[in-house]
């Protein structure tokens, strides 16, 4: 990617002049107003897409996927305010997951040709994640919605913004990025509208609590007026387990999964949870409790790993300090963890009686090389199932979890039926997302106080709940709009 944005140094000269030149033009006359419109993940989980509206400009923060739904796998881009999209003066993405950039390429496809702000590890990761969709997809026959052409114009596009730095991406908007503790690079966006008529947050997925790769969310900023907060984990009784407990129900996974000479699956993201997983298996294994067993990465887990590891200042300090010695002390380089090379390996994985660990993507089951060894270990009841990660509705994983006995699975174009006898596990304490109790913390801990808050992220009764929550205990103005609604903030 580095040397593809070297190659074509020249020409991002002058789109980085043009972008200039935009956010210097001469500004409108007429009052000053500010809104934002939802255009995607409202009162749902995926394809985020916020859009803000100013008498001066169009920003829009985040660009995904709908994971879950072939058929409905956009944001709202034909919404009139939206269009044409040649008018957006910047694109700003919290974070590299498919559900909050997959969808960039398209603006691309249609259009667009300013902008796009992201730190730089997501920007190294989106690239990865944005080429495996295109992969995915096509290997599961399918047709995306962009080429690698657009993926490819994307990075011309991109400025890199570091943590608590502080830029204009339009006449009268500033950003700033603060950490959200979610995965690699994972930022809040706060927003600095109209020389200080209003500043609005949009956490994008926040996680407010320590784990093994970084610090609690930031709570932090100069001023808000208007907070923008996920729901995921929103409602009564969505509280998880520190990462310690995860920690400990995972490695008793493991030592109940090989005691019986069994093999675990744990289907992954290839970003953040396959490495808190990683670390959590090392240090296992490096304390001797348990006969260390091949540990098999399986999808872009190994790439991602790399990138993490290329972007220390992003990991918490004990993290960094590994990395940055030597082999000796880097989770990520011992001696159990074995990539995957191809197919021809896979299927001797699948064959060897060997008991084994598995990390393989996708997160959800909704495709990837998980489902290779799903198909062929999942009757067995000596093998294990964990769930580390969220399980959209609509998904396998979101079925498997319900507790179905028996799943469809395609296989060479045919729909086979595969008994499921296996251990089933889901371990909620690796979440990226906040749970309740740290949502509701996350606020109470905010410097200053917002007076309004927005929840999104999350299905309708989560959206609501939380926001009801936060209104009775801090006396804030609460939403939980729908798609398409706009609210006028200023």
């Amino acid at each position: 990617m580095l040397s593809y944005r070297c190659a074509h140094s020249e020409e991002r000269k002058k789109l980085l002049k043009e972008f200039g030149l935009n956010i210097y033009r001469p500004t409108r006359p007429g009052q000053a107003w500010v809104r934002t419109t939802a255009l995607g993940s409202y009162r749902e989980v995926g394809r985020a897409c916020h859009y803000l509206t100013t008498n001066e400009s169009r920003v829009m923060i985040d660009v995904g996927v709908n994971i879950a739904s072939d058929t409905d796998p956009m944001p709202y881009f034909n919404a009139p305010e939206a269009l044409p999209l040649e008018k957006l003066d910047a694109v700003i993405l919290t974070h590299a997951h498919l559900d909050h950039a997959g969808m960039l390429p398209v603006l691309f496809k249609y259009g667009y040709n300013g902008p796009v702000y992201c730190t730089p590890p997501t920007r190294d990761l989106m690239l990865l994640l944005q080429t495996d969709y295109l992969k995915v997809s096509s290997a599961e026959g399918k047709r995306p919605p962009y080429e690698m052409e657009h993926i490819r114009e994307c990075m011309k596009h991109v400025v890199d913004v570091d943590w608590n730095e502080t830029t204009d991406v339009a006449p009268d908007v500033k950003l700033t990025f603060h950490n959200a503790g979610h995965i690699l690079g994972s930022s809040s966006v706060h927003l600095h509208i109209g020389e200080g008529k209003h500043n609005i947050v949009y956490t994008g997925d926040m996680k407010f609590e320590k784990s093994w790769l970084f610090d609690a969310a930031s709570v932090r900023f100069p001023r808000v007026e208007t907070l923008v907060i996920e729901s995921t984990y929103g409602a009564a009784g969505d509280f998880q387990p520190s990462r310690e407990e995860a920690t400990q129900e995972l490695q008793d996974v493991i030592r109940r999964t090989l005691a019986r000479n069994g093999k675990m699956m744990c289907p992954v993201f290839a970003v953040g949870r396959s490495q808190e997983v990683m670390i959590a298996i090392d240090e296992l294994f490096r304390n001797g409790d348990v006969e260390p067993c091949n540990v098999y990465l399986d999808g872009m887990i190994l790439e991602a790993t790399a990138i993490h590891a290329s972007h220390p200042k992003y990991l918490t300090a004990d993290l960094r300090r590994s990395l940055m010695q030597d082999d000796e002390t880097n989770p990520f380089t011992s001696r159990w963890f074995k990539q995957v090379q191809g197919r021809d390996m896979r299927e001797s994985i699948v064959l060897d009686p060997s008991p084994c660990i598995i990390l393989a993507t996708s997160g959800m089951m909704n495709g990837g090389p998980i489902m290779e060894y799903f198909r062929n270990w999942a009757e067995a009841e000596r093998n294990s199932l964990c769930f580390v990660g969220y399980q959209a509705e609509g998904t396998l994983g979101r079925r498997l979890q319900k507790g179905f006995g028996e799943v469809p699975l395609k296989i060479d174009g045919q729909t086979h039926m595969v008994k499921v006898g296996c251990e089933m596990i889901t371990i909620d304490g690796f979440s990226g997302h906040s749970d309740r109790k740290q949502l509701i913390d996350y606020f109470a801990q905010m410097s200053p106080k917002p007076k309004n808050v927005i929840c999104h992220h999350g299905d309708y009764h989560k959206c609501n709940e939380l926001g009801h929550s936060l209104r009775e205990k801090f006396h804030v103005r609460t939403w939980a709009p729908k798609n398409l609604e706009t609210i006028r903030l200023y």
